[in-house]
């Protein structure tokens, strides 16, 4: 991936970055030395650019023909890799451009099996809660007070999202921010903190909501997503699960005694 003469103690942690294997203190620890080590940036970009070329081919349907063919035949011997086959594998990952192309080939895999269409914006969230985390990217708007964050919103997105402070119940209120996923329009995104753990409340209004898991674990994040009458939210944290449901559980509160 890099020259001989350059290296950097710290590369391996770019493949684990892209994996999901970081939590958020060490992704943004990441993000911040990459800003001055050319050489994990350049490891960064091999490993997206290896990404994306397995993205684009990896997958090929199988032709209906063939499936019937293949599953109707009780009689098909199940093949074992040969161990020659496994010693190549294993030199070619020896290659820095095996190591990108080997680990982005993983994670397309993954991507392919594990998230489908309706979990392509929860992908987005995790990301983009990740970037916040980095010094000075957490909130555009930095106030505890909802009649300060509320009103920061208009002319920024074009719907008003409900804004409240939970600072009695541990969950105080950091401010805000706008975020888009996938093309879309604006969405507004607000900022709790739990002890030492960010929260970010992605609020949308209903109708243009795409569908999306009820919960689920994403890059070692909790994410939550529900809707109200008027509203659907995505709240994204690496708070235990417990604690994201009894921010959920308060947020529904305060909703239905408005």
């Amino acid at each position: 991936m890099t020259g001989p003469s350059e290296t950097c103690e710290k590369i391996l942690l770019i493949q684990a970055e892209f994996d999901g294997e970081l939590d958020a203190a060490e992704a943004a620890a990441l993000q911040t030395h990459r800003a001055a080590c050319p050489v994990c940036r350049a490891a960064a970009s091999q490993l997206a650019e290896a990404r994306e070329l397995c993205r684009d081919g990896l997958y090929e349907p199988m032709p209906e023909e063939m499936q019937r063919r293949l599953f109707n035949n009780p009689a098909m011997p199940t093949r074992t890799p040969a161990r020659p086959q496994r010693r190549f594998l294993w030199s070619w990952r020896q290659s820095g451009v095996g190591f990108a192309v080997g680990a982005a080939c993983a994670a397309a895999l993954a991507f392919f099996v594990i998230s489908p269409g309706e979990q392509a914006l929860t992908e987005q969230i995790v990301a983009a809660h990740v970037r916040a985390l980095q010094p000075g990217h957490l909130e555009d708007v930095a106030s505890s007070d909802r009649h300060t964050v509320k009103p920061w919103f208009q002319g920024r997105i074009d719907y008003a999202p409900p804004v409240y402070d939970f600072t009695a119940d541990g969950f105080p209120l950091l401010g805000g921010r706008v975020e888009r996923f996938g093309g879309g329009p604006p969405l507004a995104t607000l900022v709790y903190a739990r002890d030492r753990h960010m929260i970010d409340l992605i609020v949308a209004p209903r109708e243009s909501a795409a569908a999306g898991p009820q919960t689920l674990v994403k890059r070692g994040f909790n994410v939550l997503h529900w809707t109200d009458g008027a509203m659907a939210y995505w709240a994204v944290s690496d708070v235990e699960h417990a604690e994201l449901e009894r921010f959920q559980q308060r947020w529904m509160r305060e909703v239905a005694a408005r």
